[in-house]
């Protein structure tokens, strides 16, 4: 039966039944994930719920009554913060704050914080309603993503500290290498020094992917190609390291396979899985690299009898920063433990598949690179270069402000048969185009006073007949090429500059100028 309505014409609550006051309270009570509880009006803890319990660790008994100053750092008490909040949110109508936090332990928490005057029903102000979340996993987060930015910075950074160095030093044994009738230990000591300068430019180049990698950044510059001819020119690399350690190398690769991919990329592919063969390889052993064509996939095993893999470790050795351990290495062999993690992710990037096999230590081991490869074609190799074009003698000028770069890129184009002329600086560099009228400039970017895009474009609005201009730079992210390209420079090189890019240039300058 409806009991009958009351004077005010609602039905009379039923006793049995919680007050609305009464469900609030509860409400909030059993609240865990917010520390919700009232102050009076000068600050002390007059309610406690579980969520504030939960974070806090204090116990009601432990804490009503007790100023809520305590729950703040000493130097933030010390400057009379949690009164400035008071007095904040009564004239203000609110506060929000976001800090470290004290726990009754005695720890601190990352804390997200609302507070707000509380009046009753006359205006009288009463108090203050607060609420604590605590926000440490979030302020954790934000604080890797962060420091990993920060890291990125710094590898950017110090890949360009180092590219600066290496410069001149690639450029120098170029040179050095031209040289007729060099005594056989000026030769080995030559190579010796090119050899080393390229594995620290491959482990800066490396650094730099891991940045990629961890930031999501990694892309590929398809074209199409010919993998026989990448994978044949990845083994020329390694060679020296095999002759060196007097090992028997056997390839069965019959015919050209064409495919759409990143050379640069599948070259640091291979090039890692050769150089880890030779490496792990004793001296004397034996390497073997096969090349399969199934339909569409193209299947390449690099096999060797050196010191295996444990079973436990084929998977884990694709993880960054690791290497295997127990596996006796020589000291001029270690690495940084990430060129397979950077061989995978380049493979699977391509939509092929990078795995390791091995029965064991010191029974030898298998890697299988699985890459997508397009149907045969005739035995002509894709993307082969036609007959070489001889390129006419070139005016250049080379601006860096590190002057063994420059001296040394100066010397190598003169070996080439070209005019070169060194700038160390902007206006210098622009002196030196007006004297010498120059149909080639090899630009670095980061240069005091001026740098060289403002260079590039006093030069594209003063020179009027061609002028190939590459920036020639320590900074070879795909942000920097995408800057230089849109600043209007013809070619971005990233120090150190091989032989090979440097005639790659020289001959579209050279096209530039016979159209």
């Amino acid at each position: 039966m409806t009991p009958p309505p009351s004077a005010s014409g609602r039905p009379p609550r039923d006793p049995a039944l919680p007050s609305t006051e009464e469900n609030v309270r509860l409400l909030v009570d059993s609240v865990t994930d917010y520390a919700i509880f009232m102050l009076d009006t000068e600050g002390r803890v007059i309610s406690w719920n579980a969520g504030a319990q939960r974070i806090k660790g204090y116990r009601p008994e432990e804490i009503i009554g007790k100023h809520f100053e305590r729950f703040y750092p000493e130097d933030k008490v010390a400057a009379g913060w949690p009164r400035e909040e008071l007095r904040r949110a009564l004239a203000e109508g609110r506060l929000q704050d976001e800090g470290w936090r004290i726990r009754n332990d005695g720890s601190r928490f990352w804390a997200g914080v609302v507070i707000t005057p509380v009046f009753d029903h006359t205006g009288v102000h009463r108090g203050f309603a607060k609420v604590t979340r605590d926000m440490s996993d979030q302020r954790r987060l934000i604080e890797l993503e962060q420091a990993a930015q920060r890291m990125n910075e710094f590898i950017a950074m110090l890949a360009h500290e180092l590219r600066n160095p290496l410069a001149p030093i690639c450029n120098a044994v170029s040179v050095l290498r031209m040289q007729p009738d060099l005594p056989p230990v000026v030769r080995k000591m030559g190579d010796m020094v090119d050899r080393q300068a390229r594995q620290l430019t491959r482990l800066v180049d490396d650094l730099l992917d891991v940045g990629r990698i961890a930031t999501g950044k990694m892309s590929l510059q398809r074209e199409h190609l010919d993998y026989r001819e990448l994978l044949l020119a990845s083994i020329e690399a390694v060679r020296p390291l095999m002759v060196a350690k007097r090992h028997r190398l056997e390839i069965e690769v019959a015919r050209a396979i064409p495919m759409h991919g990143d050379p640069t990329r599948l070259s640091q592919v291979l090039h890692n899985l050769l150089s880890n063969a030779a490496r792990y390889t004793p001296d004397g052993g034996r390497i073997t690299i096969s090349v399969v064509v199934d339909g569409t996939r193209c299947v390449t095993r690099v096999c060797d009898n050196g010191q295996g893999i444990a079973p436990d470790a084929l998977e884990r050795i694709f993880g960054l920063f690791e290497q295997e351990a127990g596996v006796a290495r020589d000291p001029s062999e270690r690495s940084l433990g990430i060129g397979l993690t950077l061989a995978r992710t380049m493979a699977e990037l391509h939509g092929g598949s990078l795995t390791a096999h091995s029965e064991g230590r010191g029974r030898g081991a298998r890697f299988e690179l699985v890459l997508p490869c397009e149907a045969p074609v005739s035995a002509t190799v894709v993307g082969a270069a036609g007959p070489a074009v001889q390129a006419n003698r070139l005016r250049a000028l080379v601006v860096d402000d590190n002057r063994d770069s420059a001296d040394s890129m100066v010397m190598l184009l003169g070996q080439l048969g070209h005019e070169a002329h060194a700038a160390y600086a902007a206006e210098p560099a622009l002196r030196s185009a007006t004297a010498t009228d120059p149909t080639l400039v090899l630009l670095d970017l980061n240069m005091p006073q001026q740098d060289g895009f403002e260079v590039i474009r006093r030069l594209r609005s003063t020179v009027h007949h061609p002028l190939y201009v590459a920036a020639m730079t320590g900074y070879g992210q795909r942000s920097d090429r995408e800057r230089t390209r849109g600043a209007g420079f013809d070619e971005h090189l990233t120090k150190p500059v091989s032989l090979d890019q440097l005639l790659r240039v020289i001959e579209r300058a050279s096209a530039l100028i016979r159209h």
